[in-house]
Parts: C-alpha cells; sequence; structure tokens
C-alpha cells in the first residue's frame, strides 16, 4: 500500500512540475520574513498589547503673523513625555520649513530637465532663481530651568541635547523662540502651507501649516523617526493638547484645530448669535459670515491685532487659516455619538460652488468614514479653499477647488468635493489612526482613499469613482521603473505615486471587500483595524496582521503579491473542453455493459485545440471502478444511479493561465445557448499546486454557449482580450466556412 501511495505521489509530482514548467515563486508563503516581527509591545495578531507605549506631547503656543512683511514669529513651551522604557539624553525636533532654504532637497530635483521652451513659473522650480528667505530662526532653546540647551540642526531636523538625562516615565519640557518668512505658495511646487495673494483686491489668504517646531516620534520598532522632510514623505507626529494663541489683524478671521475659546471676543455680536444658532442648525449650512460682510471686510486693512485662543485635546498637529477674506458657513452634523460643526472658509473667489458644496461634503465624509470606522470624536471639521492643492490637519484642512468667473464644470466640481471628501477623511488615517507618512504614504493615502471612493461611490452616485479598472494602465506600465506599494514615501518616483501609494492600495482593498474576504468579513476586520489603532502608531504589519486575525482568512498570499511586487493581473482562459458521457441506448437501470469504448466525434482530430463550441462534445466512456479502487472501503458507489445523474450532462473541462503572475480568485461566467448564464468563482488558494496554470471541470445542465472571466471587472486584468472563449472577436468555424463561400 505504501509503494501504492508512493508511486501516486511521484506520478502527481511529475505531472505538476510537467504542467508548470516554470519556477515556483513561493505565492502562498508566509510573509513572515517581510514584515517586522511581533515584540512585548505589538502582539502577533496585529493588537497593541498592553505593555504597548507612545510618548506624549503637549505644546502652548503664541503665534504673530506680520501681513506687512509676511512672517511668522512665535514661542512656545513643550511639555514632553517620556513613555518609553528607555532614558533619552537627547530629542529631536522636527523643522519643516527649512526644506525650502535654499540648498535643501525640495521638489526642484523632481523636474529639473531643461525642455525647448519652458515658462517663467517652471524655470522657477527648476533654478530657484527668485531669492525669497526661507526657513527657520531659532532665537532660543530653554529647559525647565529656564537653561540654554545645546543644539545642533541638521536640514529639517533639530537635535536638542538634554542638560539631564530624561528617564524613563519622567516628563520634561522646551521653551523655544522662532521665526520665519511664509512662503508664497505660488513659487514652491506642490507648496502645502504658506500664503496666497489675491492682487485684486490686495489681500492675502493664510495657510499655515508645519508652521511650528514639533516633536519628532520615538518609538518601538525604530527608536526615533528623524528622516528628513522632503514634502513628499509627510509628517509623523506624536499625539497631545494644545493651548494656542493667534494674534493677527483686528479684520482677519481665523479657522483652527480645536475649540475657539474666546469667541465672545474676536466675534462681533452678529457672528456671535448666528454662531451659537449654527450649533443646532442640521438641515443646511448657516452663513456666520456673507458674500456682502465678507467684501466690505476686505477694504478695512485694520492696523490694529487681536488674538483668537484655540484649544485642542488628544491631537498630533496644529493648523490654522486667517484672512479678511473668508465667507464663513456652519453646519451641525449629528453622529451617533457626537454632533460636530462642519464649517467652510472661503474667499468670494470660491463662489458660488463652495457655499453650495463644501459643507455638504464634509458631512458626507463626516457620515460614512463614521460608520466604516469609529465616530468622528472632535467638534469641528473645517474646510478652507485654495489653490491647486488638499492637504490635511487635524480638524482642518486646506482643498482646492475655484470657478472662473463663478462658472465651473460638472466635472471639476466633481474634482472639487472629491478632495473636500478626501481630505476630510485624513482625520481617520493618520489623524488619529496614526501611521508613519514618512515611511509609508500607503498607510494614510490608501486606507483614506478607499474610504474617500466609497463616499463617493455611496453618497455621489453620478460622480466618478476609483474601480480595478482605474489602476489597469499603471499596472501594465514598465516594470523597469514600477515599485512595489511597499516602497518608503521619498523614494517613489513622482510621476507614479498617485497611482501606487493611493489608487492601488485603494483598489486592494476594494478587492478585499467586494471579492476575496466579503463585505461583512471585511467591514469587520477595518473597523477593527481602526478602533485598535485609533490614537496609536500602527505600522504595516499590524495592518496585515488585523486583516487575517479578525477574518480567519489566509491573506499571505496577497499581502505578497499586491503590496511587494510590481506583477499584475492577467488571466488567459486558455482552453476550454466540452465532453458528454457515452450512454447506451437500453434502459440505463439494467445497464450492464462494462466494456464501452471510447467515442470521439466523428472526423474530429482529439489532439487538436479546440477554437469554439461548433465541433460538439467529445464522447467520454464511464467504466465501473475495479475493487481495487476502493481500497479497503467495503461500500460501492451505485453505479447505475451515477450514471442516471449524468445523463444528458455536458461536462467542461477548462485550462487558465496565470500570465501576468499575480494570483487571484477566478469568477467564471457562462453563458448558456438559451440566453441565461451564472456564475462559478474559485479562490485563489487554486493556484497553490501550480502558480502558473490550473484545470478545472464543471457539470453543466444545459449547453453553454460562452465562457467569461472575471465578467464583472472585479479584478485589474491588463487584457480582457484573453478572458473569453471562444475568443472575443474570433469567428466560429462555421461562421469562416460561411466567409470564405461568399469570397
Amino acid at each position: 500500500m505504501q509503494r501504492i501511495l508512493l508511486l501516486a505521489a511521484t506520478l502527481g509530482l511529475i505531472s505538476i512540475l510537467g504542467a508548470q514548467n516554470q519556477p515556483w515563486k513561493g505565492k502562498f508563503e508566509p510573509i513572515d520574513n517581510l514584515i517586522a516581527p511581533p515584540n512585548n509591545f505589538r502582539n502577533a495578531s496585529g493588537a497593541p498589547t498592553k505593555s504597548y507605549w507612545q510618548q506624549g506631547a503637549d505644546y502652548k503656543i503664541k503665534a504673530t503673523i506680520d501681513e506687512t512683511n509676511n512672517l511668522l514669529s512665535g514661542e512656545e513651551t513643550i511639555t514632553y513625555y517620556n513613555n518609553s522604557p528607555d532614558d533619552l539624553s537627547y530629542l529631536w525636533v522636527q523643522l519643516e520649513q527649512n526644506v525650502n532654504k535654499k540648498g535643501n532637497e525640495d521638489f526642484g530635483a523632481i523636474d529639473n530637465r531643461m525642455k525647448d521652451s519652458m515658462n517663467t513659473r517652471q524655470m522657477q522650480f527648476l533654478t530657484r532663481t527668485l531669492d525669497f528667505p526661507s526657513g527657520y530662526s531659532i532665537k532660543s532653546v530653554k529647559d525647565k530651568n529656564n537653561a540654554d540647551v545645546e543644539t545642533i540642526i541638521n536640514n529639517t531636523m533639530m537635535k536638542v541635547k538634554l542638560n539631564d538625562v530624561l528617564k524613563s516615565g519622567t516628563s520634561t519640557t522646551l521653551s523655544i523662540k522662532w521665526s520665519y518668512p511664509i512662503t508664497d505658495r505660488s513659487l514652491f511646487k506642490l507648496s502645502r502651507e504658506g500664503y496666497e495673494y489675491f492682487p485684486e483686491d490686495d489681500n492675502t489668504v493664510y495657510l499655515m501649516g508645519h508652521w511650528f517646531p514639533r516633536m519628532a516620534v520615538y518609538n518601538d520598532t525604530e527608536g526615533w523617526q528623524n528622516q528628513q522632510f522632503q514634502k513628499l514623505g509627510e509628517f509623523a507626529l506624536e499625539f497631545g493638547n494644545y493651548e494656542v494663541d493667534i494674534t493677527v489683524p483686528s479684520d482677519h478671521i481665523v479657522a483652527a484645530t480645536g475649540s475657539l475659546e474666546n469667541s465672545a471676543s474676536v466675534l462681533n455680536k452678529t457672528q456671535l448669535k448666528r454662531f451659537n444658532e449654527a450649533k443646532t442648525a442640521f438641515d443646511k449650512p448657516m452663513m456666520i459670515i456673507t458674500e456682502e460682510e465678507a467684501i466690505n471686510n476686505e477694504k478695512q486693512k485694520s492696523k490694529k491685532q487681536q488674538t483668537w485662543k484655540f484649544k485642542a485635546e488628544n491631537v498630533r498637529d496644529f493648523s490654522f487659516a486667517s484672512s479678511r477674506k473668508f465667507l464663513w458657513d456652519v453646519q451641525a452634523v449629528k453622529l451617533a455619538t457626537n454632533t460636530v460643526l462642519a464649517m467652510s472658509f472661503y474667499p468670494k473667489e470660491g463662489l458660488p460652488v463652495w457655499r453650495e458644496s463644501s459643507t455638504n461634503a464634509i458631512k458626507q465624509a463626516l457620515e460614512v468614514y463614521s460608520e466604516a470606522t469609529f465616530d468622528y470624536p472632535y467638534p469641528v471639521a473645517i474646510s478652507v479653499n485654495t489653490s491647486n492643492v488638499g492637504i490635511e490637519y487635524p480638524m482642518i484642512s486646506f482643498n482646492g477647488g475655484r470657478p472662473i468667473d463663478g462658472q465651473i464644470s460638472e466635472r471639476r466640481k466633481q474634482q472639487m468635493i472629491s478632495t473636500i471628501v478626501h481630505e476630510v477623511g485624513h482625520n481617520w488615517f493618520p489623524m488619529i489612526v496614526s501611521s508613519d507618512e514618512r515611511k509609508w504614504m500607503w498607510m494614510d493615502e490608501g486606507l483614506n482613499t478607499f474610504l474617500h471612493q466609497r463616499t463617493i461611490a455611496e453618497r455621489y452616485p453620478n460622480a466618478s469613482s476609483v474601480t480595478p479598472k482605474t489602476i489597469v494602465p499603471f499596472m501594465s506600465g514598465d516594470k523597469s521603473i514600477l515599485r512595489p506599494i511597499m516602497t518608503t514615501s521619498d523614494n517613489e518616483l513622482f510621476s507614479q505615486f498617485g497611482y501606487n501609494f493611493y489608487y492601488k492600495p485603494t483598489v486592494g482593498l476594494q478587492m478585499l471587500r467586494n471579492s476575496i474576504i466579503g463585505k461583512e468579513l471585511f467591514d469587520e476586520a477595518f473597523k477593527e483595524y481602526a478602533n485598535r489603532w485609533k490614537y496609536k502608531h500602527p505600522n504595516p504589519a499590524d495592518l496585515f496582521r488585523t486583516l487575517e486575525d479578525a477574518t480567519a482568512t489566509d491573506l499571505d498570499w496577497f499581502f505578497r503579491g499586491w503590496f511587494f511586487t510590481t506583477d499584475h493581473v492577467d488571466m488567459e482562459l486558455s482552453e476550454v473542453k466540452w465532453f458528454t458521457v457515452y450512454e447506451n441506448q437500453t434502459n440505463l437501470e439494467d445497464q450492464t455493459n462494462k466494456s464501452q469504448v471510447k467515442l470521439n466525434t466523428e472526423g474530429k482530430n482529439s489532439n487538436a485545440k479546440e477554437q469554439d463550441f461548433t465541433n460538439g462534445p467529445e464522447v467520454i466512456n464511464m467504466i465501473s471502478a475495479p475493487d481495487s479502487a476502493y481500497g479497503q472501503f467495503l461500500s460501492r458507489l451505485d453505479e447505475p444511479q451515477m450514471r442516471k445523474a449524468l445523463s444528458g450532462k455536458n461536462i467542461y473541462e477548462i485550462t487558465i493561465k496565470n500570465i501576468g503572475g499575480l494570483v487571484m480568485p477566478v469568477t467564471i461566467e457562462w453563458i448558456f445557448t438559451d440566453g441565461s448564464s451564472e456564475i462559478d468563482i474559485l479562490p485563489a488558494e487554486i493556484w497553490r499546486k501550480n502558480e502558473y496554470e490550473i484545470q478545472k471541470t464543471f457539470i453543466k445542465e444545459k449547453e453553454v454557449n460562452k465562457v467569461n472571466l472575471d465578467p464583472n471587472f472585479e479584478f485589474p486584468d491588463t487584457n480582457v482580450s484573453n478572458n473569453s472563449f471562444p475568443k472575443t472577436g474570433q469567428d466560429s468555424d462555421f461562421d469562416a466556412f460561411k466567409k470564405n463561400k461568399t469570397n
């Protein structure tokens, strides 16, 4: 018996190797060697343990905008909490504004090729010919005893050499005074912050992001996250509480992270009354500052100043916008556990579309994201209109999209709405589920785009949204330049980071939800990840492990192929063979003939590859099983009943080849001669024994007219012309015969 099993195994191995004829790539092997191992602080299920720790940083900041000179100056006190098990002799502080200094790497290094013709703005990006002062002037750094602390600045990072070692479980304070020239956003490529000047009315909108020295992250997986800021890879930040005083011209309106603490001092009586009424305005936005009021405000140019006071709890950053040009509207949004004030601030140049659409887009995002993860926990969600870009911060985002002379195409309007939804969505990823943007851009952009696109599909069904088809051109690209999703943020090509870090992770999650795991189980797992890691610092391994842990699904094959390679989806329906079982004309119940011969359709070459179904089925003979086939089993099949069950049935053997390299589930559509159809789904695990070619047999009641793979385009197959049998556009033998007769 052992020899029989050994012989069978050997023959099976020879058969598999012969069919595969390509090297084994281990597509279903575990990815443990590709991701960070679990440790005492994050376990093998993808969850933080009871010993998990992270640092904290509270900020008290006073900042002033000098509108005449476009200068920001400030002073801050940081209380830094060392919750790690390590004693620290120095700290790292982020100085992102230094990225704009001449000599530092910025986006000028991306488009630095000369062309036959270049406009002046392109030349500015290329050569930085306009001399513009930028970067921090650090005036002092002092410790809790008001003693000077030695520092060393390395581009966008400042090393603070503590006078006393910061012991594990203790805290310290740093006091920093600084200033910097606010950048003109039009002079810097993809600048997310700075000022925008409006020459028509001689006014400015200030968008203040990464504007103050901030603590770098220190964590259990890499120690200090002190990679230099190069603009593409964004931020890794600690959570804390903020008290921020912002002093601006007295006719400015300020939008900021957190709650406005002195509204009675900075708003006039009319504005304050409207603002208080808006807190229960659930049906539609209420104007706090109207168009007429904003236009009148543009003309004042007050030389006086006033201070706006804000407070924010448990956030990882703080941002604000300031201008006398702002219109302001507010709508209350009721969530299951919280009421949020959705607000939009925009200059008159954003009318009418911003008044019509911005705050409503915030509302849609708040509702869909809260349902998919956890209720938005903060008191406000703000959208500020700006030119060209979208950039996110806790509770506030700066979003592009403007009409021209009040007119905007439907396409540009939908792009504007999509941008607002996306940037508001970043409040979840990474502002609360706080992944490291500087290292893994896809962890915030990809997960956020997934829910952003879900919001668009559900709440704006007439707008276009990302589907697997969206990334086919990218997946079909030149493999010599394509890079895996698991590429660190600043190492991706500028020309493809949008597809690789936004769209490809989005489509991957869509496939998991819609076609691999299933919506109910996936949604629970995604919510589990979000809730496990809210207000914490997850890494890719935590996401991968949580999705497997919460679904009881082995997804290593998917993560390996989709995130760690540049393979693509291209399945070929290589062959379909049609069979029927030979039937004796006698009564099947009385059939005793056990030695019938195999019959082929007359005139048919059984070795030829079928092109369609016109030759009819191949007739096969089903003989009785010998006693040896049962081994030691004493029971026997009811063979007449089995023959009866197969009587009149159609048997189809299909061969599918994996041309692109990515293993995926196989969806097969059968279209029958009577016009009806049905779907069969094979899980991805069908590729385990042979990663390049599979055969599968199906029994159908009806005759098949056509077979299609992935009929609903659930997977981004890069070549659908090989997904059908008969081949798409291919004439049957009979059609070819007719054409030849007429020629």
